[in-house]
């Protein structure tokens, strides 16, 4: 019977760098199979106890959680050849709107910037904003260096893909006068006391620190939700989801969809404007 060994998740680990695949990613699918073959303890792996897993996962994690974390364990059974062991994932119907009491506002984002300002943090105060007004990955920040806010513009690397992104000129003109500030005079804007590239942990603690002083719900408050923030208010400017795309960096438009999404009240008062219905 099979066995899910340690030496075989080292192998696999292996596999996905030499792939290219992002580092989040790595740490993501290690995670999912750690808890799997923790889940599994002595008990032989095969087809029902993939199953078992599945529904004690339904169980206990959304719908989506579910799916992604057997899809981590799907691809260690591609990897290992165990092709019999795949089940099958559940079928989400396609979110037509987001929940409210998860969506940032863009009151609510000015209102996180003066709590920065107030808490006089203003590397976090000039990274919002970069986030938020170039629409940026949180781990695509190390991208935005001295050099391309000269420049006005910055190349990601990210996920075996490349793509240029143009920094607003005012956004130069903040980012070049806190670098000065900083005697930060080449490599990453923002970095740690040790002048290292900051990592997502503590971009999200920072975040989370602002929210009581905001008057902002710690739901809503994360460095993604930043980056959807700046692709509702594009997409609801300018119509046009295959740039926002390139902009984003995506290669499949149903991804982008997913950040233009907008809440149930919305698309109630857009219904609402049709005119349609005699009172």
């Amino acid at each position: 019977m099979k066995k899910i060994k340690n030496e075989q998740i080292i192998s696999f680990k292996n596999h996905l760098m030499e792939e290219e695949k992002a580092q989040n990613t790595i740490e993501k699918y290690m995670r999912d199979i750690r808890f799997f073959k923790e889940w599994l303890g002595d008990r032989d792996l095969d087809k029902t106890a993939v199953l078992d897993y599945k529904q004690a996962l339904c169980e206990n994690y959304a719908p989506k959680s579910v799916n992604s974390m057997l899809s981590s364990i799907h691809a260690l059974f591609y990897f290992l050849g165990w092709h019999e062991l795949r089940v099958k994932t559940l079928k989400i119907q396609r979110q037509i709107f987001v929940k409210q009491e998860r969506e940032l506002t863009k009151k609510e984002y000015e209102r996180l910037l003066s709590a920065a300002e107030e808490k006089h943090n203003q590397k976090l105060y000039y990274l919002m904003q970069t986030i938020c007004g170039c629409g940026i990955r949180v781990s695509e920040l190390r991208y935005i260096t001295v050099a391309a806010v000269q420049t006005g513009q910055a190349v990601i690397n990210c996920k075996g893909k490349m793509r240029v992104i143009f920094l607003p000129k005012e956004l130069c003109r903040m980012l070049m006068q806190y670098s000065k500030e900083n005697k930060i005079k080449n490599g990453a804007v923002f970095v740690s006391k040790a002048g290292k590239p900051l990592d997502r942990s503590y971009i999200w603690k920072m975040l989370k620190n602002l929210c009581k002083t905001a008057g902002v719900a710690r739901e809503k408050v994360f460095p993604h939700n930043l980056r959807h923030l700046f692709a509702r208010t594009y997409y609801s400017l300018q119509k046009d989801i295959v740039r926002l795309a390139d902009i984003l960096g995506h290669t499949c438009i149903d991804t982008t969809r997913i950040y233009t999404i907008e809440t149930g009240e919305v698309h109630r008062r857009q219904i609402q404007k049709l005119g349609l219905l005699r009172c």
